[in-house]
């Protein structure tokens, strides 16, 4: 059974001396693998279309074990992002996590334009620390296990909020807090700004400007709630924490 497909190429793999095994994204199946036959030849017609980050069309031969790519178009190469290591670092990253948190043909065009639009924005040059942060909260909501944001995680009060509970799983109001020592007190811009994260669609996102201790502190719960409650091992995610230490 032929398909056409429409994804962008979160993973690839060598098969063989010739061939890649490519995970993708796709609109209309979700995560899908496929082989692309020849693709490590410079000359293939595959080599193009069976990079990394590449949105295309693609026909792929489907069946109930591994696909086949028969051919493909490109409708956005996200060059700019592979020529750029810093680019590169984040995106694999998001590529990754996506990869690890997905499950196999199991559509989400939500998702799907989210984390294409957080391609196109890193590829324009925005803040990669916050459109890491938003992206990852919507996949988390995903995959089940995002943190309370917009009420108290314990009491559902929307009023008097001051920090975040890992323990609890999110935000926590003043007359909660009590339950967890080691919660963290958050301003009300910081507050503000985990909402927004977690509810503003990417594709929305126009010029970010962020203060770096907010950021900073963001990044931190974000990364230690993922600690807690996703547990996967993401292997680009060193090679990122390597990065952000270098810029600061």
């Amino acid at each position: 059974m032929f398909e056409k497909v429409e994804g962008i190429i979160i993973r690839t793999q060598d098969y063989g001396e010739t061939h890649k095994i490519v995970t993708i994204f796709s609109k209309e199946y979700g995560k899908i693998a496929a082989i692309a036959r020849g693709a490590k030849k410079p000359k293939s017609r595959m080599a193009a279309i069976a990079q990394m980050f590449i949105h295309g069309q693609f026909l792929i031969q489907l069946g109930k074990g591994l696909g086949a790519i028969q051919q493909g178009e490109v409708i956005q190469s996200y060059r700019k992002i592979r020529e750029n290591i810093v680019q590169t670092a984040y995106a694999s990253y998001l590529a990754e996590l996506t990869d690890k948190l997905m499950e196999e043909k199991k559509p989400d065009y939500y998702l799907f334009k989210q984390f294409d639009a957080t391609l196109t924005a890193l590829s324009q040059d925005k803040d990669p620390i916050v459109l890491v942060m938003m992206y990852e909260l919507k996949l988390y909501q995903i995959a089940g296990f995002a943190p309370v944001v917009d009420r108290c995680c314990h009491c559902g009060a929307t009023d008097l909020l001051v920090g975040f509970s890992i323990t609890e799983g999110g935000v926590i109001c003043q007359r909660c807090h009590h339950l967890d020592k080691y919660s963290v007190k958050l301003n009300s811009t910081q507050l503000q700004l985990l909402r927004l994260f977690a509810q503003v669609n990417m594709d929305r996102i126009a010029n970010i400007s962020i203060k770096e201790e907010n950021k900073r502190v963001l990044k931190g719960l974000i990364e230690q709630y993922y600690e807690q409650y996703g547990g996967l091992y993401i292997k680009s995610k060193k090679f990122l924490n390597q990065i952000d230490l270098f810029d600061s």
